[in-house]
């Protein structure tokens, strides 16, 4: 997989790029993971922000140097998809995630000041992401946070490629608790049944631990996720009320 980042400050990913499952990624060549500058798509003046048309405070980066980029990039490659980091994006989420992870190659724009002239929005984007209904100074963090969330799931990236089948929304219910040694720490102790070693047992104290958490913390899944294992009559009546 490729993934290209265009952005103003490309140095915000060099640690990205050295650390934990990222960097095994690139390591073995899973990935690539390429950033550039906006910059170098400008005039001789490096500028690519100017004030907005109507007079309102801030400064918006300028389609000429993203259009360029882009362009010079599509010269090279097929892309599956151009994303927009922005706070009215669609919402991040696991699914989201799962069906990024499966292209070959993906555009990443990190926004910042106001923004970027919505011309670039309107026609050269596919998809337009939020990590959350907040604002940050910039897109390279959301852009992070979005590598991250893809790159685990390539296959032969996690060094247990079931590890990520267990993580929370992967089947729309948050993780179960999880423990480790030692098993009983001053008073605190481990349930017994993770001890028992009868792996049927535990596979089913983890799924009614997932749904009970799901419930208690997250019952807006919880609701759509009832709906529809009811429908699929997946689960038994005592676990799910």
């Amino acid at each position: 997989m490729r993934i290209d980042v265009l952005t103003l400050f490309p140095d915000v990913f060099n640690n990205l790029n050295s650390f934990s499952i990222i960097k095994k990624a690139i390591d073995s060549k899973k990935v690539e993971l390429k950033t550039h500058n906006l910059r170098d798509f400008s005039d001789n003046s490096r500028k690519v922000d100017d004030y907005p048309y109507g007079g309102s405070p801030g400064m918006v980066i300028k389609i000429e140097p993203i259009d360029k980029c882009i362009e010079e990039l599509k010269k090279k490659n097929i892309y599956d998809e151009i994303i927009y980091l922005t706070p009215d994006g669609d919402l991040l989420n696991q699914k989201t995630s799962n069906y990024f992870s499966t292209l070959n190659n993906i555009i990443i724009i990190c926004g910042h000041y106001k923004g970027i002239d919505h011309r670039v929005r309107d026609h050269l984007i596919t998809k337009e992401i939020s990590i959350g209904e907040f604002v940050v100074s910039g897109g390279e963090l959301p852009a992070a946070v979005l590598c991250d969330s893809i790159i685990r799931l390539i296959p032969g990236v996690l060094g247990d490629e079931t590890s990520a089948l267990t993580d929370s929304y992967q089947d729309n219910l948050l993780a179960p608790p999880v423990y480790t040694r030692p098993s009983t720490f001053e008073d605190l102790k481990v349930p017994e049944i993770l001890l028992s070693g009868d792996q049927l047992k535990i596979e089913n104290w983890r799924e009614e631990k997932a749904i009970e958490r799901t419930r208690k913390l997250r019952p807006d899944i919880f609701d759509w996720f009832l709906s529809i294992n009811k429908t699929k009559n997946v689960y038994s009546h005592s676990i799910l009320i």
